[in-house]
């Protein structure tokens, strides 16, 4: 064959094998913000929702997790359109477009998240240590230590591929999913099943959306979009990247649920009321052995609570820095940002504090879900009003989208109010 000829079956096979593969690899290169937010997602806190959620009232809030699988794409897509695109952070748009009062009422809900969520993800590693006979200072210390570590030796992309390292260690929980053998029949039932006339069914609906929908989540996409140095070009890239996301978050949530759901609440009439983290593991150990279910629950836990500690503690010190104007990237060193550090450290510091005062750490993890949902009309207004206002016109939000938007987010906030209220006051 000569250096002219041509062969459409060869030529185009391999363009094709070539265009793959680029694709995947520019996939590869700009993922890390949405699947480490996503893993983030569910973090301690979450899945103790979850398995909660699953103990007490089995499968009635399986529908929940998969409603809400769409929903935090449709928010977290916002987000990194609003980063990519403007290449400045939640909390400098919100001074740009509403005023600096405003911009410190958002950062304020945000700290306020922050605190409670790291106290979460400190809880979880400490039942987890409790487990294998650790004292809480001993285990939330050593955490604690790793963390202001990795920040102060890392660059932005370093810390993210520990993160993910860590966070995947969640999909252990779809193992132990599928060897709990729900019962079909009861799945069917529950997910016709909603007693709303119930306020403590209607505490642990709020926490469920407060769980996946959390305010520093949109803070830290965004930021993390913006230090990483992603464009407009990165958008699509971006979007998949939040949509693997938000299957796998809500897989891992769904999987906690039906756990506890198939080998507690079927087998107890009336549900259970899960008290320590040790009898979430109980839950899994008949299934996997008791040495092996105690390890693998012990590293979805870790990895769930260490992923999150990352996102929420580096959220807090964007999120002060963006109002307050310190440097605030992980490039900079402590000489250069010196209170991007600080802000970091004081936020871990809290969530030992708590953890270490002696509150019932099951009850704590469910309020700070409850107490994410009743900020929502602060963060979700704040996010939609931005799309429409700090966008330029092709990227706007607009048209019926807009509307699909609009109305999802409004009956987010109402009935996460709502149901936050109606539990705190009724439970």
């Amino acid at each position: 064959m000569s250096s002219n000829d041509y062969s459409p079956s060869s030529g185009g096979t391999a363009s094709v094998r070539l265009t793959r593969r680029s694709a995947l690899m520019a996939y590869l290169a700009i993922m890390g913000p949405g699947l480490v937010v996503m893993l983030a997602d569910t973090d301690a806190g979450s899945l103790i929702t979850a398995a909660q959620s699953g103990a007490q009232w089995g499968y009635t809030l399986l529908s929940a997790q998969v409603i809400l699988i769409p929903i935090v794409f449709m928010v977290q897509e916002l987000t990194i359109r609003l980063g990519v695109v403007t290449g400045k952070g939640h909390g400098e748009l919100i001074e740009s477009h509403f005023g600096r009062g405003w911009a410190w009422l958002s950062v304020s809900t945000l700290v306020v998240a922050c605190a409670g969520a790291i106290v979460c993800e400190m809880s979880g590693i400490a039942g987890v240590g409790l487990m294998w006979g650790i004292p809480m200072w001993a285990s939330t210390g050593a955490v604690t230590l790793f963390l202001v570590i990795m920040v102060l030796t890392g660059s932005y992309l370093r810390v993210e591929r520990i993160a993910i390292g860590v966070g995947l260690f969640e999909l252990v929980f779809l193992v132990t999913m599928f060897m709990s053998s729900p019962d079909p029949s009861q799945v069917m039932a529950g997910l016709k099943n909603f007693p709303v006339s119930d306020s403590n069914y209607l505490f642990l609906v709020a926490a469920n959306i407060g769980a996946v929908v959390m305010p520093w989540m949109i803070f830290y996409q965004q930021s993390a979009v913006v230090d990483k140095g992603l464009t407009v070009e990165h958008l699509r890239h971006s979007r998949i990247d939040t949509a693997v996301g938000s299957v796998i978050t809500q897989l891992v949530m769904i999987a906690m649920l039906v756990t506890t759901a198939a080998t507690l609440w079927a087998n107890q009439e009336g549900g259970v009321d899960l008290n320590t983290v040790e009898q979430i593991s109980d839950a899994i150990t008949p299934h996997l052995g008791y040495d092996a279910g105690r390890i693998l629950f012990s590293l979805g836990i870790v990895g769930a609570s260490l992923v999150a500690a990352i996102v929420v503690s580096l959220t807090a010190a964007w999120g002060m820095g963006e109002i307050t104007g310190y440097r605030r990237s992980l490039g900079d060193g402590v000489k250069q940002a010196p209170w991007f550090y600080v802000v970091y450290a004081v936020v871990l510091v809290i969530g030992v504090s708590v953890v270490l005062s002696g509150a019932n750490l099951i009850d704590v993890n469910i309020f700070v879900q409850v107490l994410n949902a009743l900020l929502l009309p602060v963060v979700l207004g704040f996010l939609v009003l931005l799309s429409q206002r700090a966008l330029p016109e092709p990227y706007r939000l607009k048209g019926r989208y807009a509307v699909v938007v609009w109305s999802v987010t409004g009956v987010m906030c109402a009935l996460g109010v709502y149901s936050g209220i109606a539990g705190l006051f009724q439970s």
